[in-house]
């Protein structure tokens, strides 16, 4: 899309010709898709204002490739990163840190996953990702604010980056509590997806790199397609979309392309995968979020991967990999499963969710909160409510669109 005029100026390429002037301005920065749609998330607050004009800018990132896409889908107006770094905005939010400091705004951080769950132990950037000083302040300079999700998260902020305690914010966890709001539509889920009453629903969730799960996916994918019978089980992957931006999403599904023709579906990128956890009957996962996020649902899981160098001690993943048992390469996959599902104590999972935030159903009141107060505008007369999610599309429809992809 070409750039948008936001001021009363037009911009260097854009449209000039605007119905109201004179909002407040909103710059979203999306690095990543993973990053666009927790924002996207985020900047359902500002719904219904017309004091409020939101941007979005998409700056240079190894993962960038599917994010224009997904902003065009979207239908958001997209500045290009170098004109948008040129004009002042009122507030911009971001959930990574590369290049936010070239920006004339306050500037808002979020995490764009659970928690913070990983860390690197050695080197010049050894740290827990999200709160090491680079993070919170690239090219030293400090944000606006820092959102946090958990008071706990305090703590390591302070062995960071001490100087940027008092602009934290504890604010909770966006993808918590839809998920939270939406357990109860479990059935109605299941039947967006297409699921038969009698059919299991077996979701394998992977984040990205060397040591993911799908990095094990040449071991796993036969397994699901050889020893669980199709009239009993249905299966889907959850990649993180950083490996279809890595790895391409063409060869993404060629590599899969036979597990779409025998009907495990792959979610697409852009796919919202939390309904999908919320429908399934067990999970197959590693140190991602993803994971985590699966102790909110009653799925037993199963980790096939758990890397100690890679998971944050202090983390609800480290309790995480502790708790779940670690996938066999040898015992049958169904005597596991029911195994899993014989020894899944639901206390035991939730308080490790409960680790995820310590403002539970308070992320939208305490986000919306900060956001106005940022703007310099009072808030909207109304709650901000938590919206349950919507139905996914059925699991034929990514299984077809794989195949027809891959051909």
């Amino acid at each position: 899309m070409s750039a948008v005029g936001l001021h009363t100026e037009a911009s260097a390429t854009g449209r000039q010709w605007l119905t109201l002037l004179g909002r407040r301005t909103v710059l979203t920065v999306a690095h990543t898709i993973t990053y666009a749609k927790r924002l996207v998330d985020v900047l359902s607050l500002l719904e219904d204002d017309f004091r409020v004009q939101v941007a979005f800018t998409a700056p240079p990132h190894v993962f960038d490739d599917e994010v224009p896409r997904f902003l065009e889908r979207l239908g958001c107006a997209v500045l290009p990163w170098e004109e948008a770094v040129r004009m002042p905005f009122d507030v911009a939010v971001a959930a990574g840190p590369r290049g936010v400091e070239r920006l004339s705004a306050p500037v808002i951080t979020l995490p764009h996953g659970a928690a913070y769950l990983k860390r690197m132990r050695s080197g010049p950037e050894a740290g827990v990702f999200g709160l090491r000083r680079q993070d919170v302040s690239p090219g030293g300079k400090l944000p606006a604010a820092v959102v946090l999700p958990h008071h706990a998260d305090l703590a390591e902020l302070a062995r960071h980056c001490p100087e940027a305690v008092p602009l934290a914010h504890v604010v909770g966890d966006p993808a918590y509590d839809r998920m939270s709001v939406s357990l109860p539509r479990r059935a109605a889920y299941r039947r967006a997806l297409g699921l038969g009453d009698a059919e299991k629903l077996v979701v394998v969730a992977s984040t990205w790199g060397t040591h993911s799960a799908f990095g094990r996916l040449t071991a796993l994918l036969p397994r699901l397609l050889a020893e669980l019978p199709a009239e009993r089980y249905r299966c889907a992957v959850l990649a993180h979309p950083n490996v279809w931006s890595g790895h391409g999403a063409w060869q993404v599904r060629a590599w899969l392309a036979r597990c779409a023709r025998s009907g495990i579906a792959l979610a697409p990128p852009e796919a919202d995968w939390r309904s999908v956890l919320i429908a399934a009957d067990w999970i197959i996962g590693d140190h991602g979020s993803v994971t985590l996020y699966g102790t909110l649902t009653s799925a037993p899981i199963l980790l096939v991967t758990s890397p100690s160098q890679e998971i944050n001690p202090q983390s609800p993943a480290a309790a995480l990999a502790v708790t779940a048992p670690a996938l066999s390469p040898v015992h049958p996959l169904v005597d596991q499963l029911e195994y899993a599902a014989a020894e899944y104590r639901r206390e035991e999972y939730a308080a490790i969710g409960a680790r995820i935030t310590s403002e539970p159903g308070r992320f939208h009141r305490n986000m919306r909160r900060l956001l106005y107060r940022t703007l310099g505008l009072g808030q909207p007369a109304h709650a901000a409510v938590t919206a349950p999610l919507a139905d996914p599309p059925p699991l034929s429809t990514w299984s077809r669109a794989g195949r027809e992809a891959a051909v």
